[in-house]
């Protein structure tokens, strides 16, 4: 008998890190019209990005079904001592809201503490990760939600975005500041403050906002762990990764996709970073 971890697919996780550490992964909805897709597993990244630009359709996103958190408790309740879920913020998702009306459906059979992560994208797959390495090293419960308590105060992120077109569209800030935002051909730089996402900066180019999420990595103290994610710049994400691979060790440095969950607010050309300090 163990902890379990859940975690949902607004944390961007890698499947094999998923696989490796024992973290169940609910997905985000994405709807194009009246379709629904499961992130990650109906839909792709690639596909949902060429449908995000090319589609006549703008898709929309919605959190897990309570229904499918009650199934994932309860299929996990039969093996574990307690499950510890952990989800996007409630100031941007109704997760971790539907986590709890899944605890109720499920009424499974072991405890289960839901927590609201409060990051989005990588930062979250580094709390859920933080607390699955302590479940699976055989850590108790309170070992496993002091261990996640801490990740999230450690844990900060920036996320670059090539335009404001989709935050617009998703009708995330005013049509008057992203025609600002266009004429100045400014990009954007977002972070996380008390689970809310809130622009941190800009930049004059979009090498320019990369040297500025380097250096958000570069000056963190203690630095202990970093991710990155892309939504469609593999080259760039590999580029800012070689970068921080000369002020920490690369095996220390997770890379991932963007998926559903903020990549359809972000758009082609977003970029994340993680970092965590021990």
């Amino acid at each position: 008998m163990a902890i379990k971890v859940v975690t949902d697919s607004g944390s961007d996780l890698p499947l094999e890190v998923a696989k490796e550490l024992g973290i169940t992964v609910v997905p985000v909805y994405i709807y194009f019209g009246e379709k629904a897709y499961k992130d990650g597993v109906d839909i792709g990244s690639d596909e949902l990005y060429k449908r995000l630009v090319e589609g006549p359709i703008y898709p929309t996103t919605t959190q897990p079904m309570p229904a499918d958190f009650a199934k994932a408790y309860s299929d996990l309740s039969k093996d574990a001592d307690a499950i510890v879920s952990i989800h996007l913020p409630t100031k941007v998702s109704g997760t971790y809201n539907a986590a709890l009306q899944g605890v109720e459906i499920a009424k499974p059979k072991c405890e289960v503490h839901v927590v609201d992560g409060f990051s989005v994208s990588v930062g979250l797959g580094i709390i859920a990760t933080a607390a699955a390495r302590v479940a699976k090293a055989g850590g108790k419960l309170v070992e496993v939600l002091e261990e996640t308590e801490k990740a999230i105060s450690q844990t900060q992120i920036r996320g670059l975005l090539d335009t404001l077109h989709y935050l617009l569209k998703g009708g995330r800030i005013t049509k008057s500041k992203a025609l600002v935002g266009t004429l100045l051909k400014v990009k954007p730089i977002l972070t996380m403050r008390e689970g809310e996402l809130v622009q941190a900066g800009m930049a004059r180019s979009y090498a320019k906002g990369i040297e500025q999420l380097f250096e958000f990595v570069k000056s963190y103290p203690n630095l202990q762990e970093v991710a990155i994610a892309h939504s469609t710049v593999p080259e760039e994400a590999k580029v800012l990764k070689k970068r921080i691979a000369s002020v920490i060790d690369e095996e220390r440095i997770q890379m991932s996709r963007i998926g559903a969950g903020l990549g359809v607010h972000g758009g082609p050309g977003t970029l994340i970073v993680a970092a965590r300090s021990g």
